[in-house]
């Protein structure tokens, strides 16, 4: 999102996290920007049962946890690291001088809160959908479509059931299920367990995937 060595000059430093390290939680006061540099982090809600709803899968590159930086409210949901990871931090102050001075940063945050609302938008028009089937279908055009989640090459997905399933509001075994219904029907293929989104008209690809 901001380049490191910018960062870095503005007083920044980085941080090591180990896998389910809680960064920050939901209802907490917001002190810095935060930004992933390596691993991989899971921004969600957990209810009174201990339930995770993940809002988003944060990727190297990518901030989390902006909007108290702007409204000055608690955190809205949880940081916590999905496994070995490295994340560079900026004082809250020191962060809103950084984007008075730089626009062009500003104007990057409008178009990533502007591309997270819209998705937002997306899951709960999904989640008023009972059909598990559909549900997962939308989560998966939209990853291809936002080239998240799936890597670029061999369109493998690179969530597991359970985190579909926290993202969908699902139980696991009915992700499952379904996903296995999903490759009978050709939208999807699964070979030793990895899930391959492929596009209907990518032949050449699915004959790749299929031969290993």
């Amino acid at each position: 999102m901001i380049d490191t060595d910018v960062l870095l000059t503005w007083g920044a430093t980085y941080k090591k996290l180990i896998p389910e390290e809680i960064i920050f939680k939901e209802g907490a006061t917001c002190n810095f920007y935060y930004q992933l540099v390596e691993g991989s982090v899971r921004w969600v809600n957990i209810n009174d049962e201990g339930k995770e709803f993940i809002q988003t899968i944060v990727d190297p590159g990518e901030c989390f946890g902006e909007l108290p930086l702007f409204d000055d409210s608690p955190f809205a949901a949880t940081a916590i690291a999905n496994s070995n990871a490295l994340i560079i931090r900026l004082h809250k102050s020191t962060f809103l001088q950084l984007i008075k001075e730089h626009p062009e940063i500003h104007f990057a945050f409008t178009r990533l809160m502007s591309e997270r609302l819209r998705y937002k938008f997306m899951i709960l028009k999904e989640l008023a959908y009972n059909d598990p089937q559909h549900r997962i279908s939308a989560l998966l055009n939209y990853f291809k479509e936002s080239h998240r989640n799936i890597c670029p090459t061999c369109f493998q997905l690179q969530l597991t059931r359970q985190q579909i399933a926290d993202m969908t509001g699902l139980r696991v075994e009915t992700v499952i299920r379904t996903m296995r219904h999903m490759h009978e029907t050709g939208e999807v293929i699964i070979k030793k367990g990895k899930v391959y989104c492929c596009d209907s008209c990518a032949d050449d690809m699915t004959e790749i995937i299929k031969k290993g």
